[in-house]
């Protein structure tokens, strides 16, 4: 059965390019940064919810928003009517997703492990601006993948992600 995650792909996508936008202005830049976020936002999301069950979990319960991770980065945030996207944030989610865009090995294992999820069952998966970016990626997304800004993120939860990958198997979150 497929599992619908696209709310929390889409608002934490949306938080992580808002956080760490294209260093250099343009259309080109922001579309390679937001594939990338979203690259490594969808595979986050499939490795913490990696069943239907676990889905429906967080339908209910809901992902959390968006309001830690802007305290953690210092984000002045105003209330507008409009932001009703960031009750969809995923915390872990764009922790473990920050993991990947700093490391693309730790990326590539990543997707491997999408294999064992419905997900990974599924659907097809082409990640390669995610495990394998090119000169023109890396540029866009400088500050994205920068081993240092984006870092109070990644630590938050990484050593989940790292358990979660080490396992073997992807229990329910």
């Amino acid at each position: 059965m497929p599992v619908d995650l696209s709310p929390v792909i889409a608002a934490t996508t949306q938080w992580l390019v808002r956080a760490y936008p294209a260093a250099r202005g343009g259309s080109f830049s922001d579309t390679l940064v937001k594939v990338q976020a979203r690259q490594a936002v969808t595979v986050a999301a499939w490795l913490r919810y990696p069943t239907a069950l676990d889905a429906a979990f967080l339908e209910m319960a809901g992902p959390g928003g968006a309001d830690g991770l802007d305290r953690l980065v210092g984000a002045d945030v105003e209330p507008l009517d409009d932001q009703g996207w960031r009750s969809w944030v995923d915390e872990v989610v764009a922790s473990w997703a920050a993991c990947l865009l700093i490391d693309p090995e730790l990326a590539a294992s990543a997707v491997e492990a999408l294999d064992v999820t419905d997900h990974g069952r599924e659907f097809e998966r082409d990640f390669r601006r995610l495990t394998r970016p090119d000169d023109r990626d890396r540029e866009a997304a400088a500050l994205l993948r920068h081993p240092d800004l984006p870092a109070p993120v990644a630590d938050l939860h990484r050593g989940q992600l790292l358990e979660r990958l080490g396992a073997g198997s992807l229990d329910a979150a």
